[in-house]
């Protein structure tokens, strides 16, 4: 059997599935796990007018939004993380994009009446769900899957990799990659991490078999003012850019959990390594000096965690 690969553009990244398996079955896998990502796209996305996420948030300071079973499971596994992580992982805090503008050229930093305004349309302890509906009690309040989704989609996907009867496959959607056993040869999975600093460079790899692998850091969108960096992490209590990290990849069983982790490691900023620790995963972070720092084997996804994601 060859490794086919399969290129495809979703949730504004490049992604790639890899299969090692018969021609036929390969492509109706790939076929069938990209599909499934383009409909939690389509479900989730903030940027679609007729997305569940754009229903919700139009609707806010009015009547609850009925949600299904996939929906609700999102939003348990968001509320845990909202407590592990002391509130820092909050899915309302999105709305913080109103008062950052990451494009902007030449860059400036938020005047304090527009982040002011944001700061208090945030707080996920406020909002009212269950299994069957959820209302978003303030008008202007807004939630944001964008902390779970595309890790949720890589792992969905693997998950249908496998219902079509494929054994050794790969899923990297833009950098969050989720494995499904080991190469056909045996062999591990090798994933690079990618240099925070320096385009095309890595920093390290990790060995993957059935786990998955993502990262958070202070590269994907940033400016640069007076010396100092700020990235599009930012701290749901301040308002402000995380300070501290230069980038956090975790290893774990599944990518959602990977990716909720690096971004809560990332938030709590020199606490993270701590966090990371407490939860039992391996992961490689780039310290403020460009150190490296790493815990675990940082390899085959076998970590086990407390959590119980969708």
């Amino acid at each position: 059997m060859a490794l086919l690969r399969f290129p495809f553009r979703a949730m504004a990244s490049d992604n790639e599935i890899q299969v090692d398996a018969d021609t036929p079955r390969a492509r109706r896998a790939a076929d069938a796990a990209i599909a499934d990502v383009r409909r939690i796209e389509a479900k989730y996305s903030r940027y679609l007018d007729n997305s569940l996420t754009t229903r919700i948030n139009r609707a806010a300071g009015g009547a609850p939004v009925t949600i299904d079973a996939e929906t609700a499971g999102l939003l348990a596994y968001a509320d845990r993380c909202f407590a592990q992580s002391g509130g820092l992982f909050d899915l309302t805090s999105g709305i913080l994009r109103r008062a950052w503008d990451f494009r902007r050229q030449p860059p400036s930093l938020p005047d304090e009446t527009g982040l002011t305004a944001a700061l208090a349309q945030i707080g996920w302890s406020d909002v009212e769900w269950d299994e069957r509906t959820i209302r978003l009690p303030r008008a202007g309040m807004e939630i944001d899957f964008g902390g779970v989704g595309k890790e949720y989609a890589a792992d969905r996907a693997a998950t249908i990799l496998v219902d079509h009867g494929v054994a050794h496959g790969l899923v990297n959607l833009g950098g969050d990659v989720r494995a499904v056993g080991a190469q056909s040869s045996g062999a591990p999975w090798r994933v690079g991490i990618r240099h925070p600093r320096e385009n095309g460079r890595t920093v390290a790899s990790v060995e993957l078999v059935d786990g998955a692998v993502a990262a958070s850091g202070d590269y994907e969108r940033f400016f640069e003012i007076g010396g100092r960096r700020y990235c599009h992490i930012l701290d749901p209590r301040t308002g402000m850019p995380v300070a501290y990290w230069q980038s956090i990849s975790v290893v774990a069983p599944l990518c959602i959990v990977a990716g909720s982790c690096s971004t809560i490691a990332m938030l709590m900023e020199a606490a993270g390594e701590g966090f990371l620790a407490q939860q039992g995963l391996s992961y490689i972070a780039v310290a403020p000096d460009g150190s490296l720092r790493r815990a675990g084997d940082a390899g085959r996804g076998r970590d086990t965690f407390p959590w119980s994601p969708p």
